[in-house]
């Protein structure tokens, strides 16, 4: 007869960690996890009006221009680097979570828009993007006439 024992997912996430944790040790001698270097992916909220497309990336730390947006055919992408900033100071850190590196998202766009009126913004680290929906593609009331 088998035995039916519940899925708990955290504890093998938690077996995982101490897996992963043990492996660091082994490698660099610490017990803490040191983060990767390298390419990093910001957070992506995509949302619809009427008539827009509207998509806002977490991308905290960065100057715009060293963001870049394009858009071809109906796949938008959002890349740049965010580099460290190192500074001559005698510290040394007992934990660095920064995300640092390159990115790149490229997502499609699921609704012809009007490339020409994109419109993007940039404001307390998050990037908003707004991808105005071309005419054919907006809902139009018919009205019906009486006969």
């Amino acid at each position: 007869m088998f035995e039916v024992t519940p899925w708990r997912p955290f504890r093998e996430l938690s077996n995982l960690r101490r897996e992963m944790e043990d492996l660091w040790e082994n490698i660099a001698g610490e017990k803490e996890f040191l983060p990767m270097r390298g390419e990093w992916v910001p957070a992506l909220d995509v949302s619809e009006t009427k008539d827009s497309l509207i998509v806002k990336a977490e991308i905290p730390g960065m100057e715009p221009k060293d963001i870049d947006i394009s858009i071809s055919g109906d796949l938008l992408t959002i890349k740049g680097e965010k580099k460290q900033k190192t500074e001559e100071k005698k510290e040394s850190f007992h934990r660095i979570e920064t995300r640092y590196g390159a990115f790149s998202r490229t997502i499609r766009v699921p609704v012809a828009v009007n490339s020409d009126k994109i419109d993007a913004s940039y404001d307390k680290g998050v990037l908003k993007i707004v991808l105005p929906k071309k005419e054919e593609i907006k809902a139009k009331q018919i009205e019906i006439k009486q006969g």
